[in-house]
């Protein structure tokens, strides 16, 4: 499964209607893909809003990105954004495919979207080790995705999803207890180029 992770940094008070404008522009009928995810950030960089929409393949999503790239009014915000950007990623191979909450079960509606750098030869490793602690580590919160980027910096960026910011701290306080998190000799492959944001669902957002 593919994945594109789209940012738009925002005006005061503009949030709500660029949501609905988002909604529309990725169900037009020339539209590829679905849209997965639309949240407004709440801790990190604020006055943002992250748009996840998933592919059946590389070439939807390039399709997609051209329209993007083409268009006078992407996501139909063209006029209100002060900044875009899109990332092209592709999930960790043994991830099941992201699915909106109403299929899934997955809610937040706290979310959390961390991207940690990769160092060479470490994507592989990553992914390996994900596969082994993921279950594990999810018995306590559900990991939404996790995906490696196929442009910019070598990297990957993985969504988890929390009932309260509370819930998060204790899920993450548990699994490192109970030494299931993270895992082990993760950190060794990645540098510490990390970020964290905190996001919550616009009205129009499959994962809720």
């Amino acid at each position: 499964m593919y994945y594109e992770l789209a940012t738009m940094t925002l005006p005061f008070g503009t949030a709500a209607q660029a949501a609905t404008n988002v909604q529309a522009y990725a169900a037009a009928p020339e539209a590829k893909g679905e849209l997965l995810g639309c949240w407004f950030t709440d801790i990190g960089q604020l006055n943002q809003m992250i748009v996840l929409r998933g592919f059946a393949d590389l070439g939807q999503l390039q399709a997609e990105r051209e329209r993007t790239q083409q268009s006078a009014d992407p996501f139909g915000c063209g006029a209100t954004f002060q900044s875009l950007e899109q990332h092209s990623y592709k999930g960790f191979p043994w991830m099941k495919p992201v699915r909106p909450s109403a299929e899934s079960g997955i809610s937040g509606p706290v979310y959390e979207i961390r991207t940690y750098g990769i160092k060479p030869g470490g994507v592989q490793a990553t992914i390996d080790l994900w596969e082994q602690y993921v279950p594990p580590r999810e018995a306590l919160s559900p990991c939404v995705v996790a995906m490696v980027a196929l442009d910019g910096p070598l990297r990957f960026t993985n969504i988890w999803s929390y009932a309260t910011l509370d819930a998060r701290s204790k899920a993450r306080a548990d699994a490192v207890a109970q030494g299931i998190w993270p895992p082990k000799g993760g950190p060794a492959h990645l540098t510490t180029a990390m970020t964290s944001t905190i996001a919550l669902p616009t009205a129009v957002s499959p994962l809720k």
